[in-house]
């Protein structure tokens, strides 16, 4: 890894974040936590290798947000919580619902970083625990697949928690994308009671305004919202790293957009970002890049919540 210059004039987004872990810091207006999952998917990867370049590449930027002239270093604190050791199969996952549960109490927002988007499942369980159960949780996806295929896979997550009691009224999924999905698939979603924006329906339109329907379906009724960010509803060009993505998906500008206003919603209380394989990554390393900065757009966002 090539050495940065070092400049106490610019301090490094990495610098932001305390090791909770190690320092026994508590409580944090954001919360950072791995979750490797890999080992359920339905094409093999290296997933959960992904936790640990992305907060490397947390050093490449700063805390300052030019377009909204805000630091947000100087409004919000920010831990790091570490990985969740063995997150897959059924002990892991419980292990990670015991686990997000208590970050949720411990922090205003949380952001999950993948792994695979099998770990969205447990990740929203323990958010759901952590306000009421998941009766109380509106969940909003972005992704260019339904995820609600059978069985335990990281293209399964979304049916298994609408049958562990998510409501498919208060589901939005954002960027579904054309021959990415099935005709029976998509039945499947409708028969749940799934709100799909798709691809096509974005077009034009600001990401701010596709986010107010979003919250608007997930956020009726509920008393908190998880957002699940497959990196795969970007544009292939934009996201190599992620294995399904295709070309025709959404720019990185679209989803910075989206991740900042994610970090302004108060209802929404966690957020995950999935789907990146770090070993697949140009050498420019685009991908994990990509998913260092949403993390920063999150933390301006939360910084300017009312």
């Amino acid at each position: 890894m090539v050495e940065l210059h070092h400049d106490p004039l610019w301090p490094r987004a990495s610098a932001w974040l305390h090791d909770g872990v190690t320092t026994g810091l508590e409580r944090a207006d954001l919360a950072l936590i791995g979750i490797g999952t890999h080992l359920s998917a339905i094409t093999a990867n290296n997933a959960h290798m992904t936790p640990g370049a992305v907060r490397d590449a947390l050093a490449r930027y700063s805390t300052w947000s030019a377009a909204r002239e805000i630091d947000f270093a100087e409004r919000i604190t920010g831990i790091d919580l570490g990985d969740i050791a063995d997150p897959d199969g059924p002990q892991g996952e419980a292990r990670v619902i015991t686990t997000i549960a208590e970050a949720i109490e411990k922090c205003r927002l949380l952001i999950a970083l993948g792994g695979d988007n099998a770990m969205s499942f447990s990740a929203a369980c323990g958010t759901g625990e952590a306000i009421g159960g998941l009766s109380e949780l509106g969940l909003i996806t972005l992704d260019a697949h339904h995820d609600v295929r059978d069985g335990i896979s990281n293209g399964s997550p979304i049916r298994r928690l609408i049958e562990a009691g998510v409501q498919g009224a208060k589901v939005a999924q954002v960027g579904i994308s054309d021959f990415a999905n099935s005709k029976e698939y998509a039945a499947r979603v409708k028969d749940f009671g799934i709100t799909v924006i798709r691809r096509d329906q974005m077009r034009g339109r600001p990401m701010s305004d596709v986010m107010a329907e979003a919250y608007a379906i997930a956020g009726s009724g509920t008393q908190g919202i998880y957002v699940d960010i497959d990196v795969d509803v970007c544009d292939r060009s934009v996201a190599p790293a992620c294995p399904a993505a295709t070309p025709g998906g959404l720019s990185a500008d679209e989803l910075r957009q989206i991740a900042f206003e994610c970090g302004t919603n108060a209802k929404v209380r966690a957020i995950d970002i999935t789907e990146i394989d770090a070993t697949l990554d140009t050498p420019d390393q685009r991908t994990v890049r990509l998913a260092a900065l949403l993390i920063l757009e999150i933390a301006t966002g939360l910084a300017v919540r009312a």
